[in-house]
């Protein structure tokens, strides 16, 4: 399990409720937050391993010695929105891309744990953002999507190169096709759950060498890292 990068399919596709919390379930959160860190990341979706499923999980220390402030996002819904805020997010599937997003200030979530209960939380500022965030990528939306005007022109540029470098994979037979990877993910949804074969799956997808002259200076912190 590797985190996949745009414009992998996972990363549009709408993600499927999980049916059941087994261990192949704890396996993959497990690698989840292994990725994550290992990213400096702070937050992680599911889709982002190339896993259709509606998970996701997060650590705002982005620290694996807290375990106290992880937490796991299953099946999550958003049940109230309220303010406005702007400030810089990122991606560890577009690493390095930082711009500026649009988002509610307060949410209110609710979701399952790995036991299967259910919880809620309300949350504001960062943890709010980081919410919105992940449970975007569990519909298919990215924040690129989302990025405010003024810097829409800043992000198509980086996108590109993104775009390049899974096509000339794609083309070289050095990683699947679209359709080949399509066909994963449906099957996946279908069922709910984490096949065995998942847990098995070697192949690194192709990363991007974006040009530093395409990158936005950063602000700080975004969400991605």
């Amino acid at each position: 399990m590797q985190i996949v990068y745009f414009p992998h399919p996972a990363l549009r596709f709408k993600s499927a409720d999980i049916r059941q919390i087994d261990n192949n379930l704890r396996t993959v959160v497990r690698r989840m937050f292994e990725l994550m860190y290992e990213a400096n990341g702070i937050g992680l979706a599911a889709n982002q391993i190339g896993l259709p499923l509606r998970v996701f999980v997060m650590n705002l220390a982005a620290d694996p010695e807290e375990t106290d402030q992880e937490f796991v996002f299953i099946n999550p819904q958003i049940t109230n929105r309220k303010g406005s805020d702007v400030a810089e997010e990122g991606c560890l599937s577009i690493p390095k891309l930082y711009a500026d997003v649009r988002r509610p200030s307060d949410v209110q979530i609710e979701a399952f744990d790995l036991d299967g209960q259910l919880f809620e939380m309300s949350l504001d500022d960062l943890p709010a953002r980081v919410v919105q965030h992940e449970l975007d990528h569990l519909d298919g939306v990215m924040f690129t999507d989302k990025v405010i005007e003024s810097q829409r022109k800043d992000v198509e540029p980086v996108l590109n190169v993104f775009e390049e470098t899974l096509r000339q994979a794609q083309a070289a037979k050095a990683y699947l096709s679209d359709d080949e990877l399509l066909n994963t993910l449906r099957e996946i949804a279908a069922a709910g759950g984490v096949p065995g074969s998942f847990l098995e799956e070697t192949v690194a997808p192709p990363q991007a060498d974006v040009p530093a002259s395409l990158l936005r200076a950063r602000k700080g912190r975004g969400e991605a890292e």
